[in-house]
């Protein structure tokens, strides 16, 4: 006997997935926040006002998306060896990077970069699973 198809089941079954432009702009409102929330809790993290945080949260986007991959493609071998904790320090690199590069924001020292970059991770993760933003692909 074949199971009964609800009429609903095509209606179901397609996912509404948002334009590129949208998944970006999701993107960046997550990690903006996320910096915000790490501004809030780390005193060694500072933005000299909004529009720093906006074109810091760009910055790191892009610098996660084009340099941290070379990054941990050069650094394998110590990745490797320490079981991938090396890559929380490629972490706190990517953070310092874009403090030195952004006018407006600025990391006090590598332990404020290294622990403020966990938490933005974290941070990332949870205000995107509340917000639905996710790494869907089509």
């Amino acid at each position: 006997m074949m199971p009964l198809e609800s009429p609903l089941q095509p209606i179901l079954a397609t996912k509404v997935m948002p334009n590129s432009l949208t998944r970006f702009v999701l993107h960046w409102l997550v990690t903006s926040l996320s910096l915000w929330a790490a501004s809030s809790v780390f005193r060694g993290l500072h933005f000299a006002d909004a529009q720093a945080l906006v074109i810091a949260a760009l910055v790191l986007g892009f610098a996660n998306a084009i340099v941290r991959p070379l990054l941990i493609l050069l650094t394998l071998p110590l990745t490797v060896l320490t079981l991938g904790f090396f890559l929380l320090v490629v972490n706190a690199v990517m953070l310092l990077l874009v403090s030195s590069v952004v006018t407006g924001f600025s990391v006090d020292s590598f332990w404020t970069a290294f622990f403020a970059s966990i938490f933005i991770a974290l941070a990332s993760f949870f205000i995107g699973a509340v917000l639905g933003v996710g790494n869907q692909r089509r």
